[in-house]
Order: structure tokens, then C-alpha cells, then sequence
């Protein structure tokens, strides 16, 4: 990777070197996603079936239905090897138990006397789930979304993923409770949960990550007016920043790297480190590490648009990294949590030499869904309140309406807003009979 010195750079030129990978910024993206979004929107299935044959090669009109059926899902099912069972029934039970741990904690108090305020949360009742297929099916997703999903008492919880389905996923999805499986992916997934088709039921929220064209769609349709669905996060092409002082493990820094890079080419990674020594060592881990790597292609090109920079001292780290604002960072010092007590912005944090990305990915318990393109500035990695909507309620006794409502005739009259005002006023005129 490009070695660059931090503090070498002018403020423009180190805005520059964090910008993700020019493969997200392609101009042309939104037009095409919009245009799948559209035929989806009029054609429904057909437009599916089209863009099935299209882009995965797979005729749904030949080989079946969109949904599987329970046959299909027992038989893929049988095909999953016991090891593969075993691994995913452990990881299971690790997501089982911290998601479960954050069930909603209701609030019910008085305010003042005679003024109840309540905060209740019920699940979101159509959820519909993405999960990224093609090379690299990704099980642990299933995992990720059905799971908490299930937990949080979503009624109807529809699985979508490119064809043809991988048996894990399959596996998987019946294991965590899914039993609507919907053979599509990409772009035109994401419009068919959206807009709705004679067979793949419209939905209230869209979950899961993607590449570039499955964020795209994500974000689209969370702003057409012809539909009314909600999105989880901006969670597209995967990247990882790693902080290392002089300590670290060059072999591990490398392979940690290489982890993301493999997803696709337009992933990124970045190593920030204090030391010349690691970020020329790392540089010589990666290259070969690379050479062995099934998927080094696919890596080779994300690391075409992936860097490293040399800074002065750990606090910088921190700040550089909170700049960009990675999905996954990697804090491989020394001391990891006096590094963590100065970052502000990271989807999910890995801490110390024996905890690679790859455990929060698939068994460790916290969810892989996180925020890409720098929004762990602002947006939390995915939780058990994402599949709930949480709302307010007040009660008012008459005691409680006399002891606010002057305050509140107030505030609406300053507003401008006598309508308002006169909606207390009236009840308050009431209690003087």
C-alpha cells in the first residue's frame, strides 16, 4: 500500500487520501439503479425474472418459483455439512444471548404532578432482510438479521438473496426462524422489498449490507414517494482502519487487511501507525500473504485504492481514524483502551493482538452490520432496537393540565399558533364550571 507521512500533508491532502475508493463515487450508478428501481415498480415480477437471467444467469421461470418452498429448503438444508451446522449453531448462541440482553427497558414516570410520560417500543411488524450472495455468500449475515429480528417479535420476516440461494444461507435462515426466502439479489432485491410484486410482499424496513448498487437502491427508495420504507443504515463496500504502534504484528496487521479486502474491489483498508518499521513490514506481509489468497485478485484491486500513514503518535491515530470514520477498526497497541478513550467514531472496535475483525464478522456476538463511507460519525452499528420503533405517550389529570397549561398557552401564543392555544384553554375554561 502507499506509505504517506500525516503530518507531511496540507489539510486538503489529507481530505484527499481519506476519500473511499473511486469505484463508490462511479456517476453513472445512480442512473442504472434508478432504472431497476423503475421496472421493478411497473413490471414486478417479470422485471425479477429479467434481471435474474440477467445478472445471476438464473431463469426463475425454468427452475421455479421466486419463493422457496419447504422441499426446496429441507433439501438444501440436508446439503449442509455437519461441521458447517456445528459452527453456525455456535455463533448462534453468542448473537442469541447479546442481542437478547438489549431488550427494551420501558419508561413510565411523572414529569411533574398529575403529568405521566411514557416511552414503549413495539417491533417493526415487515422487515425485510438483504443478504449478499454471489462470490462470497455471506451466512453470518443471515445470522445478523434474522436473529435479532426474531427477538424482537417482527411478525413477517422476508429473506432475499441472489440466486442460486448458497444451502448455508438457506440453512441458516431456517435455523434463525425464516421461513419466506426469495430467490433475488442486487438492486432490484432492495426495489421488489420496497415497491412490493405479485409474490415478494412490500415491507416497512430494509436491513442488511451490499455492494455499491444494493446501498445505492437502499438509498433510493428510502426517498421515493412511491413507496413508504425505511432503510437500516448507509452499509455498502466493506472497509477496516487498523491502529498499530511499534509492537504490533506485522503478519496480522497484514492478514486483518487482506480479511476486508477480499470482500470486493471496491473495499478499503488503511493502516495508521506510528512506526516506519511496521508500515514497511506490513507492506512485505501483504505481498505475501496476497500471493496465497484464493480471492487475490479481488484484493489486489481494493488495495489499489487503500493507504497507509505514518503519524506521530498514538493520539494522532485516533484522530485520523475518527476522521475517517471506519466500518471496523482494528486497535493493535500496546494499550488498545487508552487509544479506544479517544475514538469517536467507528462502527464496531476490535481491541488488542488476539481479536481479529473476522470474530465480529461471524461468532463473537455483536453485529456485523455497520456503517460505511465515513457514517459511524453519526450512525450506530446495528442493535435489537433497529427492528422496533420506539414512541411516546402522556396522560394528563386535570390537576396536571392546570399545572401545565398556563406554561404551554405561553409558548403556543409566542409561536403564533393560537390554535394550539386554545386547545388547552378550552379545557381549562371547562374545569372552572
Amino acid at each position: 500500500m502507499e506509505i504517506l507521512t500525516w503530518s507531511t500533508l496540507s489539510t486538503a491532502e489529507q481530505k484527499t487520501a481519506l476519500k473511499r475508493s473511486p469505484l463508490i463515487g462511479d456517476s453513472g450508478l445512480e442512473q442504472s439503479v434508478r432504472a431497476i428501481l423503475d421496472a421493478v415498480a411497473t413490471r414486478g415480477d417479470t422485471a425479477i425474472a429479467e434481471f435474474n437471467q440477467k445478472f445471476d444467469g438464473f431463469n426463475s421461470a425454468k427452475i421455479g418459483e421466486l419463493r422457496m418452498g419447504e422441499a426446496e429448503i429441507a433439501a438444501a438444508s440436508a446439503r449442509v455439512s455437519p461441521e458447517l451446522k456445528a459452527a453456525i449453531s455456535k455463533a448462534m448462541a453468542n448473537i442469541d444471548v447479546f442481542h437478547s440482553a438489549q431488550q427494551f427497558r420501558p419508561i413510565d414516570m411523572e414529569t411533574e404532578a398529575g403529568v405521566r410520560c411514557e416511552l414503549r417500543s413495539e417491533p417493526i411488524e415487515k422487515v425485510g432482510l438483504y443478504i449478499p450472495g454471489g462470490s462470497a455468500p455471506l451466512i453470518s449475515t443471515v445470522m445478523m438479521l434474522a436473529l435479532p429480528a426474531k427477538i424482537a417479535g417482527c411478525e413477517q420476516r422476508v429473506l432475499v438473496s441472489p440466486p442460486p440461494i448458497n444451502d448455508a444461507i438457506i440453512y441458516a435462515a431456517n435455523a434463525c426462524g425464516i421461513t419466506e426466502i426469495y430467490q433475488v439479489g442486487g438492486a432490484q432485491a432492495i426495489a421488489a422489498l420496497a415497491f412490493g410484486t405479485e409474490t415478494i410482499p412490500a415491507v416497512d424496513k430494509i436491513f442488511g449490507p451490499g455492494n455499491r448498487y444494493v446501498t445505492e437502491a437502499k438509498r433510493l427508495v428510502s426517498q421515493d414517494g412511491r413507496c413508504t420504507v425505511c432503510i437500516d443504515m448507509p452499509a455498502g463496500p466493506s472497509e477496516v482502519l487498523v491502529i498499530a504502534d511499534s509492537d504490533a504484528n506485522c503478519e496480522f496487521i497484514a492478514a486483518d487487511l487482506l480479511s476486508q479486502a477480499e470482500h470486493g474491489p471496491d473495499s478499503q483498508v488503511i493502516l495508521v501507525t506510528d512506526s516506519q518499521a511496521i508500515a514497511d513490514g506490513v507492506n512485505d506481509a501483504l505481498t505475501r500473504q496476497l500471493a496465497v489468497l484464493p480471492r487475490c485478485d479481488i484484493a489486489a484491486t481494493a488495495l489499489l485504492s487503500s493507504r497507509t500513514f505514518v503519524v506521530d503518535d498514538m493520539l494522532q491515530a485516533a484522530q485520523v481514524s475518527n476522521q475517517y470514520g471506519p466500518e471496523h477498526l482494528i486497535i493493535q497497541t500496546r494499550f488498545p483502551r487508552e487509544v479506544l478513550k479517544n475514538i469517536r467514531a467507528a462502527g464496531s472496535v476490535f481491541l488488542g493482538a488476539y481479536t481479529p475483525e473476522s470474530v465480529g464478522d461471524y461468532a463473537s456476538g455483536t453485529n456485523h452490520v455497520l456503517p460505511t463511507y465515513g457514517y459511524s460519525r453519526a450512525v450506530s452499528s446495528l442493535s435489537l432496537a433497529d427492528f422496533s420503533r420506539r414512541f411516546t405517550v402522556q396522560e394528563l389529570s386535570a390537576k396536571g393540565l392546570i399545572g401545565l397549561g398556563q406554561a404551554v398557552m405561553t409558548l403556543a401564543s409566542n409561536e403564533l399558533l393560537d390554535a394550539h392555544k386554545n386547545a388547552v384553554a378550552v379545557r381549562l375554561a371547562s374545569l372552572e364550571k
